[in-house]
């Protein structure tokens, strides 16, 4: 990924802090590095600096022209440079523009299906203009839903991926007249190389085990194999789902769920001093020690939390299973959080559409923040150093096969 230096010229530094709203400040501020970072692509594609006069040019600058760009902070109006010879190119729009623009559509629709509010109207109209009709969205539609659709049924064969981390949430939706609660089921990745993917979302009917068998059909249908661990809360259907399509794979049941159902039925005078002690079973240096420390609880709250200690009692080897993998790995990986921060995300727009008008716009807007997020991890660092996690393997599949040597 490119990296450019910003620059906050002293006019732009005293705007910030003396003049304006919070919005115009902050609109005043993303412009001028957004412009900045036109100028450096320009650079990059001309191979010199304005007025260098060097062997490696390629082309020369010829002036700008004015684009404006709506973001929730206010417009902006950029500077989008020319070329003599060539065209310029940016992707800055379109990776911007993305998401904004599914929120746009689901609004859109919701206003033509006449299942609006007012306020939904009103951004609506100040965005689009005064008149917007079913044709205007379907022509909109046509330009993002290819990308998006592309995006979520890619090829995933090129890697594998030996952690797989599954959620669901619930979004309501808008069918045949009516609205209906629907499932929004979401596999994230971590390849051979230790980079995060989402490798998918799909709109189902619900949590259980088929719409997760269906869900996990479809990603190895596109290639993904190699799981060696998938993580994930403790909904009935999934689980199963996940025995039946993972099999020989570990299920690590996410520990702040499981302590979250453990405390839910802890009495409240106990909650704080036994969240300390579920804390020291699942941070146990071994499977052996968290062994201990459980039997250790249990004794001692048995008779105060019953309904709590059989919870625990029960769900303890899923929740510890991460302990079998090197110490470097298990942090990451022992609970779901890492999708839960996305779905706040998610959340977070879905709650201004509130009901989504069809499935085809949950799809959209929900894959184009996950795209999104999807870019920022490919360019991003790597999420896990997976050197030490294949030597691993290496290493328990010889001693698997000295032992079947030794027994024959």
């Amino acid at each position: 990924m490119a990296q450019y230096n910003i620059t906050i010229d002293s006019e732009i530094l005293h705007y910030l802090f003396v003049q304006g709203t919070k919005d115009e400040k902050l609109a005043k501020l993303l412009e001028s590095v957004l412009n900045q970072i036109l100028a450096a692509q320009a650079t990059e594609q001309v191979k010199a600096e304005p007025y260098e006069r060097i062997e490696e040019r390629q082309d020369y600058r010829n002036g700008y022209y004015s684009r404006s760009l709506i973001t929730r902070v206010g417009t902006l109006t950029l500077r989008v440079p020319r070329l003599r010879n060539g065209k310029f190119t940016t992707d800055l729009f379109n990776r911007y523009q993305r998401s904004e623009q599914a929120l746009l559509l689901a609004l859109m629709e919701m206003v033509v299906n006449g299942v609006s509010t007012r306020k939904i109207e009103e951004i609506t109209y100040e965005l689009c203009g005064t008149e917007f009709s079913k044709s205007t969205i379907s022509e909109l539609c046509k330009n993002l839903d290819p990308i998006i659709t592309a995006w979520n049924s890619r090829p995933l064969r090129e890697k594998s991926f030996p952690f797989v981390i599954v959620d669901a949430m619930v979004i309501r939706v808008r069918e045949e007249g009516r609205v209906r609660q629907r499932s929004v089921l979401i596999a994230v990745g971590i390849n051979e190389d230790g980079y995060r993917e989402v490798l998918g979302l799909m709109i189902g009917d619900s949590e259980s085990e088929d719409s997760f068998c269906e869900f996990f059909s479809w990603l190895k249908q596109r290639g993904l194999h190699g799981v060696d661990l998938v993580v994930s809360d403790h909904h009935r259907g999934l689980v199963q789902a996940i025995c039946r399509h993972f099999q020989g794979a570990t299920w690590q049941r996410c520990q702040t769920h499981f302590m979250r159902n453990i405390l839910d039925k802890t009495p409240k005078a106990l909650q704080k001093e036994l969240h300390a002690k579920l804390k020291a079973i699942f941070g146990a240096p071994d499977p052996r020690t968290a062994r201990m420390l459980l039997n250790q609880v249990l004794d001692e709250y048995r008779d105060k939390a019953p309904k709590a200690m059989e919870i625990l009692e029960e769900g303890f080897k899923d929740a510890i299973a991460v302990l079998e993998l090197p110490e470097p790995y298990r942090r990451r990986l022992r609970t779901t959080n890492m999708l839960e921060r996305l779905n706040e995300e998610i959340r977070r727009r879905e709650r201004v559409i509130r009901i989504f008008p069809s499935r085809e716009s949950g799809i959209r807007l929900i894959g184009a923040l996950l795209m999104e997020q999807d870019e920022k991890w490919a360019s991003g660092r790597k999420y896990l150093d997976m050197t030490e996690y294949f030597e691993w393997q290496k290493e328990i599949s010889k001693k698997s096969k000295d032992k079947v040597i030794s027994i024959k």
